[in-house]
């Protein structure tokens, strides 16, 4: 039997209950902490070595040297062209959908002129050279790939180095595949938090690089933290959400999928479900009690619903936006009759799906707008992950002879003001004859 809290806004303690239910963990605990801080110094001292010794023992293989840890560019149109037709239309579809997407976002420099000659502006340049970690093992994410390497890519990165572990040394066709469609320049056969920390402080083989972005687990997380600092990083992602509005009109049956399907990812998943309609809410349940035992995952599920899903009636609809803006989930599915006005009232949300036909997968693999999103209530201050994560700003100041001595008197008496000597004189250099 499926077991998943209900809650009503309208209970004395629904507050209360709500934090027990949205209560996370971020990452790591000390024992992780130590071991990972070992694993980064040790990468550090050593270099390639080290990560021949972690290879073996975490992936299960011994490559000779270091120069075995990359897999050749070849390597990967070879699986490009390995796997079937259907595969590769649906890598460049999706791929297409999110560089058309992406495209959108890039910023450019601009500048403008004042009166006197004096220019201010903005330069917009892409990182140098970009990390990108990917999981392994039996998981197979190429979806990962291509939500990073293609707004990287249009950018304007030169450099995408992508790292994915390969247990027992087999690589995964569709995660190479993905890479050579998505423009990836080098492709590393190693995880963990040792590929963590090779990429920000680089190896005799590995350069270091700039940022850090991509999915792994509690180690690869908690070594991002880490470096952080060293280099950027995209997020410390927490477990995925999904929290579904629902006026009570679409088929219960679509609603109880929509929330296996981040249920599915792990016993942390969170699913919930805000509905005024409480008749709806008993309908929902009933499905996924129905369609709980047709599922591959059916353990990982009822776990995660049982631990941290929850069916929650709300007064109406204005209720359930506000109690959505209090969670800011990851993935938010507005599954009314009025979906774009709804949407205005949403304030944190890393992404909105409009409309009953709307589901959330399609966000996932092919919809254009990037997957990789703020978890754990951090949708409040952070953003899904885009174009303008891989490119940075330089002001531009180019002041006019006129423009220093205006400029120059205000400043002179502000660093006066402060104590500051030395930045007076040098403004007033500038202007006083």
């Amino acid at each position: 039997m499926a077991e998943i809290r209900q809650l009503s806004t309208m209970e004395s303690d629904f507050q209360e209950r709500l934090e027990q239910l949205l209560a996370w963990e971020s990452v790591s605990d000390g024992a992780v902490n130590q071991t990972v801080n070992e694993i980064i110094a040790n990468i550090c001292r050593r270099g390639d070595e080290a990560l021949l010794e972690y290879t073996r023992r975490f992936d299960g293989w011994q490559a000779q040297t270091a120069r075995n840890l990359e897999i050749p560019p070849g390597r990967l149109e070879q699986a490009w062209n390995g796997i079937p037709e259907a595969q590769q239309r649906a890598l460049q579809h999706a791929a297409a959908r999110i560089r058309a997407y992406s495209e959108r976002q890039r910023v450019e420099s601009w500048s403008y002129t004042e009166e006197d000659g004096t220019l201010l502006g903005q330069q917009v340049t892409p990182l140098d050279r970009v990390g990108l970690y990917v999981p392994g093992g039996k998981a197979a994410y190429p979806s990962s790939v291509l939500m990073n390497a293609v707004p990287a890519k249009v950018a304007g990165v030169p450099e995408l180095i992508m790292v994915v572990p390969t247990p027992g040394g087999e690589s995964n066709e569709l995660v190479l595949a993905a890479a050579w469609v998505s423009g990836v320049d080098r492709v590393f056969a190693v995880g963990g938090a040792q590929a963590v920390a090779a990429l920000a402080y680089g190896t005799e083989r590995i350069p270091p690089v700039d940022k850090v972005v991509g999915p792994g687990n509690i180690y690869v997380a908690t070594a991002k933290r880490a470096v952080f600092g060293q280099v950027g990083i995209d997020m410390v992602a927490g477990p995925s959400e999904i929290l579904v509005i629902c006026d009570g009109r679409t088929d219960p049956d679509w609603v109880a999928m929509d929330l296996f399907s981040q249920a599915e990812h792990d016993e942390d998943a969170q699913s919930i479900l805000l509905s005024p309609d409480a008749g709806f809410i008993e309908r929902v349940r009933v499905s996924i009690e129905r369609l709980l035992p047709t599922m591959e995952r059916q353990s990982i599920i009822a776990t995660a619903l049982k631990e941290r899903g929850a069916l929650i009636h709300c007064r109406d609809l204005d209720d359930a936006v506000a109690v959505a803006n209090r969670i800011a989930p990851e993935h938010l599915e507005l599954s009314v009759e009025e979906p774009r006005a709804m949407a205005e009232k949403i304030r944190h949300a890393g992404a909105i799906f409009m409309g009953r036909y709307t589901s959330e997968p399609l966000g996932d693999y092919c919809a254009g707008p990037n997957h990789v999103l703020p978890t754990s209530r951090t949708a409040r201050f952070s953003s899904p992950l885009g174009v303008y994560d891989f490119q940075k700003r330089s002001s531009l100041i180019m002041v006019s002879e006129a423009g220093a001595a205006t400029l120059g008197q205000t400043a002179s008496i502000l660093a006066r003001g402060e104590g500051l000597t030395a930045h007076a004189r040098s403004a007033e250099y500038r202007f006083q004859k």
